[in-house]
């Protein structure tokens, strides 16, 4: 799987830049429209995870454009809006986004949002992962088997606790893909994650000294500082 992609549609190119300086920071591919001609052509020439969607916009606006979006797409749409009424959240979600954010907005409040609506498109819809992705994945020289439970190296079978596997099986589901300490441990533990929590660090650090020939300099599992983890295509 590619990048996570995020395209951003709003007119207002300060907030549409400082948009894109929040989600890059996260980690996320982020591409930049001022309007719904130029999010059409992009969408139609990227593979795109979540749309940051702006209501009023010249020409087509926000709402006309996720109303025509839902005809043929589920990427998730997170609408934002000068308005704060009631109304106009109602009449926003009715059109088909997911979720409303009101402006001036907090930039954390953006990434959280932003963070929970890809966790539930990209990470936690079964329709879209176990599905589609079968239950042997293979990356490289590395081999994971959901059914057997059971992975391999080279060959070599590897013996992982429940809880590593499940750490390496969702890496490799999602690969390509940067996956924060927050997002593994919310996806495998189901619970709440703390920023002291070093659960996760602790766990990757074992699977690596199962799977790597040095895991110093892994060939599998790679950090990406201050974002996450990834396991490449």
């Amino acid at each position: 799987m590619d990048q996570t992609t995020v395209l951003v549609v709003d007119d207002e190119k300060e907030i549409a830049d400082l948009v894109e300086i929040y989600l890059s920071n996260e980690g996320y591919r982020v591409l930049e429209a001022s309007d719904a001609a130029q999010a059409e052509k992009l969408l139609a020439e990227n593979k795109v995870h979540l749309i940051v969607l702006d209501i009023m916009m010249p020409g087509k606006d926000g709402m006309t454009l996720c109303r025509e979006l839902r005809r043929d797409s589920d990427i998730p749409v997170l609408m934002l809006s000068a308005r704060s009424q009631d109304i106009d959240k109602i009449m926003g979600l009715t059109t088909g986004a997911d979720d409303y954010l009101a402006k001036p907005f907090n930039p954390l409040e953006l990434i959280a949002r932003v963070k929970a609506l890809l966790r539930r498109y990209l990470y936690l819809n079964p329709s879209k992962q176990e599905a589609q992705d079968g239950t042997v994945i293979t990356v490289g020289g590395l081999q994971i088997d959901r059914d057997r439970h059971t992975v391999t190296v080279y060959g070599r079978h590897v013996s992982l606790t429940p809880t590593e596997f499940e750490i390496l099986y969702l890496l490799m589901k999602n690969k390509g893909i940067v996956l924060s300490a927050e997002d593994i441990f919310e996806r495998v533990w189901r619970e709440r994650y703390y920023e002291s929590n070093n659960t996760v660090m602790v766990h990757i650090r074992k699977i690596r000294e199962k799977i790597e020939e040095n895991p110093s300099r892994p060939e599998f599992i790679k950090t990406v500082w201050g974002v996450g983890y990834k396991i490449d295509a």
